[in-house]
Protein backbone atom coordinates (compact mmCIF):
# COMPACT_ATOMS: atom_id res chain seq x y z
CA UNK A 1 0.00 0.00 0.00
CA UNK A 2 1.39 3.63 -1.22
CA UNK A 3 1.41 6.61 0.53
CA UNK A 4 1.65 10.25 -0.50
CA UNK A 5 1.85 12.37 1.83
CA UNK A 6 2.48 15.71 1.83
CA UNK A 7 4.08 17.55 5.14
CA UNK A 8 3.64 21.00 3.59
CA UNK A 9 -0.58 20.78 2.88
CA UNK A 10 -2.79 22.55 5.54
CA UNK A 11 -4.19 18.79 5.30
CA UNK A 12 -3.32 17.37 9.06
CA UNK A 13 -0.91 14.11 8.09
CA UNK A 14 -3.12 12.06 10.23
CA UNK A 15 -5.97 12.63 8.08
CA UNK A 16 -3.68 12.73 5.02
CA UNK A 17 -3.47 8.79 6.06
CA UNK A 18 -7.05 8.45 6.86
CA UNK A 19 -7.96 9.08 3.34
CA UNK A 20 -5.59 7.38 1.79
CA UNK A 21 -6.88 3.96 3.53
CA UNK A 22 -10.43 4.77 2.62
CA UNK A 23 -9.38 5.65 -1.31
CA UNK A 24 -7.11 2.34 -1.23
CA UNK A 25 -10.38 0.37 -0.18
CA UNK A 26 -12.68 2.29 -2.08
CA UNK A 27 -10.87 1.76 -5.44
CA UNK A 28 -9.99 -2.13 -4.37
CA UNK A 29 -6.64 -1.64 -4.34
CA UNK A 30 -6.47 -3.05 -0.54
CA UNK A 31 -8.90 -5.58 -0.39
CA UNK A 32 -11.03 -7.01 2.23
CA UNK A 33 -9.00 -8.65 5.41
CA UNK A 34 -5.55 -7.41 3.84
CA UNK A 35 -3.10 -6.39 6.83
CA UNK A 36 -2.37 -2.83 6.55
CA UNK A 37 0.99 -1.65 7.56
CA UNK A 38 1.67 -1.52 11.28
CA UNK A 39 2.34 1.74 13.23
CA UNK A 40 6.00 1.38 14.26
CA UNK A 41 6.66 0.13 10.27
CA UNK A 42 4.57 2.66 9.05
CA UNK A 43 5.50 5.53 11.06
CA UNK A 44 9.45 5.64 9.30
CA UNK A 45 8.26 4.89 5.70
CA UNK A 46 6.07 8.34 6.08
CA UNK A 47 8.97 10.47 8.42
CA UNK A 48 6.06 11.26 10.58
CA UNK A 49 5.94 10.51 14.59
CA UNK A 50 4.02 7.09 15.16
CA UNK A 51 1.64 8.97 17.19
CA UNK A 52 0.47 10.38 14.14
CA UNK A 53 -0.16 7.14 12.31
CA UNK A 54 -1.63 5.52 15.94
CA UNK A 55 -4.29 8.54 15.87
CA UNK A 56 -5.10 8.38 12.08
CA UNK A 57 -5.51 4.38 12.77
CA UNK A 58 -7.85 4.80 15.81
CA UNK A 59 -10.21 7.44 13.84
CA UNK A 60 -10.02 4.32 10.74
CA UNK A 61 -11.49 1.98 13.42
CA UNK A 62 -13.87 4.44 15.27
CA UNK A 63 -15.17 5.45 11.74
CA UNK A 64 -15.48 1.50 10.78
CA UNK A 65 -13.09 1.56 8.03
CA UNK A 66 -10.96 -0.89 9.35
CA UNK A 67 -11.22 -3.70 12.46
CA UNK A 68 -8.23 -4.35 14.75
CA UNK A 69 -8.12 -8.46 15.13
CA UNK A 70 -5.33 -9.75 17.69
CA UNK A 71 -3.54 -6.16 17.47
CA UNK A 72 -3.43 -6.38 13.90
CA UNK A 73 -5.07 -3.71 11.94
CA UNK A 74 -7.04 -5.48 8.56
CA UNK A 75 -9.13 -3.91 6.05
CA UNK A 76 -12.47 -4.57 5.71
CA UNK A 77 -13.66 -8.31 6.41
CA UNK A 78 -16.76 -10.51 6.93
CA UNK A 79 -16.86 -8.64 10.62
CA UNK A 80 -17.42 -5.60 8.88
CA UNK A 81 -20.05 -7.22 6.59
CA UNK A 82 -21.62 -8.87 9.28
CA UNK A 83 -22.22 -5.42 11.13
CA UNK A 84 -23.94 -4.34 8.17
CA UNK A 85 -26.45 -7.25 8.27
CA UNK A 86 -27.16 -6.65 11.75
CA UNK A 87 -30.06 -4.50 11.09
CA UNK A 88 -31.66 -1.58 8.87
CA UNK A 89 -30.14 1.06 10.44
CA UNK A 90 -26.74 -0.51 10.01
CA UNK A 91 -27.38 -1.69 6.96
CA UNK A 92 -28.69 1.70 5.30
CA UNK A 93 -25.77 3.72 6.86
CA UNK A 94 -23.16 0.97 5.27
CA UNK A 95 -25.16 1.62 1.98
CA UNK A 96 -24.58 5.06 2.47
CA UNK A 97 -20.45 5.05 3.11
CA UNK A 98 -20.09 2.16 0.40
CA UNK A 99 -21.89 4.88 -2.07
CA UNK A 100 -19.55 7.74 -1.04
CA UNK A 101 -16.31 5.72 -1.25
CA UNK A 102 -17.32 4.25 -4.71
CA UNK A 103 -18.34 8.03 -5.96
CA UNK A 104 -14.84 9.74 -4.50
CA UNK A 105 -13.09 6.37 -5.95
CA UNK A 106 -14.87 7.11 -9.34
CA UNK A 107 -13.77 10.59 -9.52
CA UNK A 108 -10.26 9.09 -8.70
CA UNK A 109 -9.70 11.19 -5.48
CA UNK A 110 -9.09 10.33 -1.69
CA UNK A 111 -12.38 11.22 0.46
CA UNK A 112 -11.70 13.69 3.31
CA UNK A 113 -13.78 12.13 6.04
CA UNK A 114 -16.19 9.64 6.01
Amino acid sequence: MLFNIHPDSPIPIFEQIVSQVIFNIASESLTAGELIPSVRDLAPRLLVHPNTVAKAYQDLERQGVVAVRRGALRAPSAWVVRSCAAGAESRARCATFAASLRGEARHGRPTARA
